[in-house]
């Protein structure tokens, strides 16, 4: 029996199924392949979703040198030595690093200047989203472009394919657990339909619940994409719901998310929904991704839970989220104001608020303005009454 996965792998833009917002034809993605007129990119998404096969196909139509690695296993003079070897020509290898995200800081450094002079066209792969686990200076040199989990219909569409080619029938409600199990992961699917039908010309639901007895992603039947469970589970915190917290979080956990993304997640939350209504939330959940790091699963699933409840039980407040983001946004329109030459390095009527008990009236800003909005919950209350008192303000 061959390798389902590796055979039936699609070898054109039009086999690969389940990204119609990337490889429609009117899609810009579709048309700076077609063109050649794309750069380094970025792949991210789900397992099975067709990163890897995107870089494959799209090196063939190109027809230029491809060279496959992984991040987990790559060595810098590897790439040195690919570079060295069309330095002096006019042609451009793609290189294709799957599981980018786990590339050090170090590594990544190495890849710029070679990016920078298009030596060669970079495509990387991850599960995780790269906006949060690679550098700024990455990110800036590549164009970024999700991958979805595969819906139900387009699993389907790719089994059909599978199932006539190898003369396979199968029950109705044995194609719906192979699809609604693998949680939107082709491979996953294909793997499974391979492994039961080496066993017996006829494959039953009581023999693949045997092979998988529990879905990939957990209560999902219709594959829902790691990423909306992500967003659900962070509306639910926000709306201080506990149970669906930790049911989002279960759900997580079992389809396979990295702790360090959830842990990372988290601490965003504490800070843009609950922020100084309860302070102590975000060195909560700087303490649990410090932990999870070290302890991985399944120890993981424990602190990560005591920080769900933590943060849906606690007071919320965005105002510090709200007040960055008017100044960015004022910063952004040309709202700029120089320091008063009073705040500057070279001066003499800077007044020091401690020889004044603490602290004097004097203006910070060349013109007034109004960014922070206490909503004056949880901390946040006692924080302002501090302030007010502080500046002797009723």
């Amino acid at each position: 029996m061959h390798a389902f996965a590796l055979t039936y792998r699609p070898k054109t833009l039009d086999e690969i199924v389940g990204q119609p917002h990337l490889l429609s034809p009117e899609s810009a993605f579709r048309r700076l392949i077609q063109t050649q007129k794309l750069s380094h990119t970025l792949l991210y998404g789900p397992p099975g979703s067709g990163k890897t096969t995107l870089a494959r196909v799209i090196a063939k139509l190109w027809d230029i040198p491809f060279y496959e690695m992984n991040a987990t296993s790559l060595k810098i003079e590897s790439l040195r030595e690919i570079f060295k070897t069309y330095h002096n020509t006019l042609e451009r290898p793609l290189i294709f690093i799957d599981e980018i995200h786990r590339l050090s800081k170090t590594q990544q450094e190495v890849l710029l200047p070679f990016m920078e002079q298009q030596r060669a066209i970079l495509f990387g792969a991850s599960t995780e989203n790269p906006y949060y686990t690679l550098t700024p200076a990455i990110r800036s040199r590549s164009h970024l472009f999700e991958l979805k989990s595969l819906s139900t219909s387009a699993m389907r569409q790719a089994l059909q394919r599978v199932l006539t080619r190898e003369s396979i029938t199968l029950e109705r409600e044995v194609e719906a657990y192979l699809i609604q199990s693998s949680g939107g992961d082709v491979r996953a699917m294909l793997n499974l339909l391979e492994s039961a039908s080496s066993l017996t010309p006829t494959v039953t639901l009581s023999l693949l619940q045997e092979i998988r007895p529990t879905a990939m992603q957990a209560g999902s039947a219709s594959a829902t994409s790691h990423y909306d469970l992500t967003s659900a589970m962070i509306k639910s915190i926000r709306g201080s719901d506990i149970d669906a917290s930790l049911y989002y979080l279960a759900q997580l956990i079992h389809g396979g998310e990295p702790a360090e993304f959830i842990a990372r997640r988290l601490a965003i939350l504490a800070s843009e929904d609950i922020g100084n209504a309860n302070p102590p939330a975000l060195n909560l959940a700087s303490s649990t991704l410090t932990i999870v790091k070290q302890i991985g699963y399944p120890e993981a699933r424990i602190p990560l839970s005591q920080l769900v409840i933590y943060l849906a039980s606690s007071p919320k407040s965005n105002s510090a989220y709200q007040a960055i983001n008017d100044a960015l946004k004022r910063l952004e329109a040309g709202e700029i104001l120089p320091p008063p030459p009073h705040l500057t390095t070279d001066t003499t009527s800077y007044r020091y608020p401690h020889a004044y008990g603490g602290w004097v009236e004097q203006s910070y800003l060349l013109s007034p303005l109004q960014l922070y909005q206490t909503q004056k919950i949880g901390f946040e209350k006692t924080l302002w009454q501090w302030h007010q008192k502080i500046t002797k303000k009723s």
